[in-house]
């Protein structure tokens, strides 16, 4: 299957978050609650994607992919949270479950690490749930060192999450 990447606009808010909202239904059933996934709206979510595209913060970027049948996964995150000095944070990347085993997840990941590592980045990390074990697999396949999981507020209470760390954001940059 062809899939592109290019950067994300204005005009895709709505297609994001309908991805969004599906992909988190596929991943998250059984790991968050049943009654927060169910609540998530498209209309809701595109005013988010809509209000980060148009008005994105320093060093910010949303890498969406797409097939013929349009948007099937994207690619977000900026500067990191932690504030550690050349570090950039990818804080999501989801692609369809349709759309899953064409390396489109690592592709998504190599490009908006050569993204930041453009804007200075040296370094990358990422969050997932603990209990997230396809993904945790993923990233550790893909060279990311985990961190202890630690509790943080989430959908429904408490959640734990693990990071994922690349010292050296080079390692996800050469890659293919």
């Amino acid at each position: 299957m062809q899939h592109v990447i290019f950067p994300a606009g204005p005009g895709d808010a709505e297609d994001l978050a309908r991805v969004h909202i599906q992909s988190w239904r596929e991943t998250y059933q059984g790991l968050l609650p049943d009654s927060f996934l169910s609540r998530m709206t498209v209309p809701v979510y595109a005013r988010r994607f809509a209000a980060s595209l148009i008005r994105p913060g320093e060093k910010e970027a949303t890498l969406i992919a797409a097939d013929r049948s349009g948007l099937v996964g994207y690619a977000a995150g900026g500067p990191s949270r932690s504030k550690r000095a050349g570090e950039a944070e990818v804080t999501t990347l989801y692609v369809l479950r349709t759309a899953q085993g064409y390396g489109l997840g690592r592709r998504l990941l190599c490009d908006i690490a050569r993204v930041f590592a453009a804007n200075e980045a040296t370094s990358l990390m990422l969050s997932v749930l603990r209990d997230n074990i396809p993904a945790r697999g993923f990233y550790e396949h893909l060279g990311g060192q985990a961190e202890a999981p630690r509790r943080e507020p989430g959908p429904g209470g408490v959640t734990y999450e693990v990071s994922y760390r690349w010292p050296d954001i080079r390692v996800l940059t050469k890659t293919a």
